[in-house]
């Protein structure tokens, strides 16, 4: 079986020292860039790899120019993909310890695998956490993989751009949407960028709500009442998320994708890109 959204501990474990399953640690936190490192070398899932959400996901930003987490090139990400061993046929799967909201990180891994059209991935439910409950076994120290030829097939379609943006947000067609909690979205308590608030025109759907008290994704049914009634009747592709940087957006497209309600797609330079630029409009409160 192939598993393209999310995969639960038990089949995990099932396929631990399986060469066609991929492994990837995505531990990462913004305010200590390193300590996913520290966490990763110190115990992991036994086979898993790391990834570092600055190093690996995205590439360096420019300031002025470029979001915070710019995607990588696709030649970089293939040489990535390669390293860590990933073949067309290989099962990959993303986990992190997202404080709350299990996946915010490892669906980054998700989602570059499939726009580089490589479906086999899924995000651990429940991510490091979940693991750690269920006492799974852990490992130490650096591991890495056989490595082999990963080979692209870039799905464009599944990203948009700011001037794509600036239009949609503009269109009753489209629906852009804020990955944020509310209280940034309304321009409340920002910590992380310059500006408050966020695009003129966008909705609210906070990533972290995709998530149950028990650290693991809602079920199904509830996510497809969730996105349907943001969706409005429009098609998938309508449907365009961004957050801060890029990266918690993609969580929603995971969720969305897991109620069985199509692929959305993804806005990468999201709000610290939007205000590179201090003539770009910007909104607060509902607004």
């Amino acid at each position: 079986m192939t598993y393209k959204t999310l995969v639960s501990t038990d089949e995990v474990m099932s396929h631990l020292g399986d060469l066609d399953w991929a492994i990837v640690d995505c531990r990462f936190t913004l305010q200590e860039t390193e300590r996913g490192r520290r966490d990763y070398l110190q115990s992991h899932i036994p086979g898993a790899v790391y990834a570092h959400l600055d190093e690996d996901l995205s590439s360096p930003p420019i300031p002025g120019v470029t979001g915070r987490h710019p995607l990588p090139s696709i030649d970089f990400l293939t040489a990535k993909f390669s390293k860590w061993g990933i073949g067309p046929t290989t099962q990959v799967v993303a986990y992190d310890d997202w404080p709350g909201a299990s996946g915010a990180i490892a669906a980054r891994l998700w989602w570059c695998l499939r726009w580089l059209g490589h479906d086999a991935v899924a995000v651990l439910d429940g991510g490091w956490s979940r693991w750690l409950e269920v006492n799974g076994p852990v490992k130490g120290g650096l591991e890495t993989r056989q490595p082999t030829e990963f080979i692209p097939r870039p799905r464009p379609e599944l990203q948009v751009s700011l001037a794509e943006v600036d239009a949609m947000r503009q269109v009753p067609t489209y629906r852009v949407v804020d990955s944020r909690a509310a209280d940034r979205y309304h321009g409340e308590n920002e910590t992380v960028d310059p500006v408050a608030g966020h695009i003129p025109g966008a909705l609210n759907a906070p990533f972290a709500e995709n998530v149950g008290p028990d650290g693991r994704f809602r079920p199904a049914g509830e996510l497809r009442q969730r996105f349907s009634a943001l969706m409005a009747g429009l098609p998938a592709q309508n449907v365009v998320f961004y957050c801060g940087s890029g990266v918690t957006a993609t969580h929603n497209l995971l969720a969305m994708l897991h109620a069985g309600l199509g692929e959305a797609r993804l806005y990468a330079g999201s709000w610290s890109e939007w205000i590179t630029d201090p003539h770009r409009p910007v909104a607060t409160g509902e607004g």
